[in-house]
């Protein structure tokens, strides 16, 4: 048995959270800084935390070695169980030809990668986000902007950038959830008050999209459209969540988005030029595909030439839009109650064998229990409609157990990456090492409301998910909320609008970008180009949490 501490160090919160932050800082400086790739700087990240932990803070190895196991496996399952199915969905649809004409299809819309950016990575991105979540959207948007002719790194810039405003009501407001379970608060206040932050980060995203894509002329050409993308999924977001349904957030927001914004290219097609973007343009240098596979197929032409040069019939168009009509059914059908219930009473949970961790309080910790819910899983679901796909689509079983080779093969470095992440946050998290760091910065009083979306941009660049970081820091929200004299619904709320921030640098997240498209070992350069987003976009959500703590925005508050 392992009882935690919290201020090994000289019994200092200070000392101890310099100490505590070191499997980070390793982490950072390896990937961004020395250019490591990044299943070897997780792996030397995960070496760290288990020093600090045995040596520091006293954990028997065996615990240790026990807490890294647990992560290891939740980084497999449910995680990358998710996004190994989704992506061996993405290469059936390419052995059979109908991501081609997917890709037409969306060229069909617009020849404008400003606005296929906007329609893809954030309207599709952010359905895909609602649906699965989980690295989901990364994988999938990435590959899709590549066949569209994107550049690789263009791409998975994209991706990450654009999947930041749904991750807090991704998976059916699962993170949302998590947190309304974790701190015993109101899940439909939680909802609202997040409904009333991510909003306004939503409204920007579009015009960096187009930024990123073709510089200062993409922002003065299209910021029309973006304007519109971003403002329907803004008050959308909002409206769902504060007076709807909160999981039904981010599908209602993207569906309306993306409607939105294929009205407005419809209706300029005919009066104002638009410019289609070559694969050059924005501030990202134009690259070749990466060293382990192409992107999607016809790489190097034009899309819309393409798209002129070939009519799809109307059978073929539905069947390349199906694979995702059938995604979205079965998750709609997993809502509904009854179905709930049955595909729950699957799920087993249990104790991790041989782990026991206990708080100061001698309670044992929660996360050292494991939930296999094998079959309600949204990977177990993707992997039902991956084999509907198979039937509507034809495709030949040895074909498709060929393409689940491909993208297992294509995911390895991935799937290192992603357990050995998770193991160092299970570590840091079961040793004491996050919970030292999130009281520490919960010690500066008032000012705190200025820290609190930074803990859940923290929690989830470590781990990857705003579920997991809702786990770690939402109950420490709430307490330090109340010796700050702050609103614990307010501060739990922003644990989740901030933590969709660290979205994008997360190692894994970067892991699944590179390897979708072809990077694998280029994750370093991915993560300098969008930490400054991230940077950027985190201290607007922390000015907009000080404001919503004062009376100078109190009034947005429900």
């Amino acid at each position: 048995m392992y009882i935690q501490q919290y201020a090994p160090v000289l019994g200092s919160l200070a000392w101890s959270s310099l100490v505590a932050a070191l499997p980070l800082l390793v982490l950072f400086v390896l990937l961004g800084g020395l250019r490591v790739r990044a299943w070897l700087a997780s792996i030397i990240a995960l070496v760290v935390s288990l020093l600090v932990a045995v040596l520091v803070y006293a954990m028997p190895v065996g615990q240790a070695l026990l807490a890294g196991t647990e992560g290891a496996v939740f980084g497999f399952f449910p995680i990358l169980w998710i996004v190994i199915n989704a992506l061996w969905i993405y290469r059936m649809t390419v052995r059979t030809g109908h991501f081609d004409v997917l890709r037409r299809s969306f060229s069909s819309v617009s020849d404008d990668q400003r606005v296929q950016a906007i329609i893809i990575a954030f309207a599709f991105g952010a359905l895909l986000e609602a649906l699965a979540g989980f690295g989901a959207p990364v994988a999938i948007c990435t590959v899709m902007l590549m066949a569209v002719n994107f550049p690789p790194l263009k791409a998975a810039v994209v991706a990450l950038v654009a999947n930041t405003a749904p991750v807090a009501f991704g998976a059916i407001a699962v993170p949302i959830t998590t947190l309304a379970q974790v701190t015993g608060l109101p899940e439909d206040m939680l909802g609202a008050v997040v409904g009333r932050q991510t909003p306004v980060l939503a409204v920007f995203v579009p015009f960096v999209l187009v930024m990123l894509v073709d510089g200062v002329r993409g922002l003065r050409e299209t910021w029309g459209v973006a304007l519109v993308g971003g403002l329907v999924f803004a008050v959308a977001q909002f409206l769902t969540s504060n007076f709807l349904s909160v999981p039904l957030t981010d599908i209602v927001a993207s569906l309306l988005c993306a409607g939105a914004v294929v009205l407005v290219v419809r209706s300029r097609s005919g009066s104002s030029a638009r410019v289609p973007v070559a694969a050059g343009g924005g501030d990202l240098p134009d690259d070749g595909p990466g060293p382990d596979a192409g992107p999607g197929p016809d790489s190097g032409r034009d899309a819309g030439s393409d798209a002129a040069a070939r009519h799809d019939s109307t059978r073929d168009t539905v069947l390349a839009y199906l694979p995702y009509v059938i995604i979205i059914a079965l998750f709609s059908i997993q809502q509904i109650p009854a179905v709930k219930s049955a595909l729950d009473a699957t799920t087993a949970k249990f104790r991790w064998p041989g782990l026991d961790v206990r708080s100061p309080s001698g309670s044992q910790v929660s996360s050292t229990s494991f939930t296999f819910n094998w079959l309600a899983s949204a990977g177990s679901i993707l992997l039902i409609a991956g084999l509907i796909t198979m039937l509507v689509l034809r495709v030949a079983p040895r074909t498709a157990v060929s393409s689940y080779g491909q993208t297992l093969s294509e995911l390895r470095t991935a799937i290192v990456t992603v357990m050995a992440v998770l193991a160092l946050a299970y570590v840091m998290n079961l040793s004491g090492q996050t919970i030292t760091i999130g009281q520490w910065l919960a010690a500066t009083g008032g000012f705190f409301a200025v820290l609190s979306p930074v803990l859940g941009w923290l929690g989830v660049a470590v781990t990857g998910s705003d579920t997991s970081s809702n786990s770690l820091f939402g109950a420490l929200q709430v307490a330090a909320a109340e010796r700050s004299g702050l609103d614990p619904i307010l501060l739990a709320a922003a644990n989740t609008s901030g933590g969709v921030l660290g979205k994008m640098i997360s190692p894994q997240n970067l892991a699944i970008a590179a390897s979708a498209v072809g990077m694998a070992g280029r994750e370093g350069e991915i993560f300098r180009k969008v930490l400054p987003w991230s940077l950027l976009f985190l201290v607007g959500m922390a000015v907009l949490v000080y404001l919503q703590s004062t009376p100078v925005l109190g009034w947005m508050l429900p």
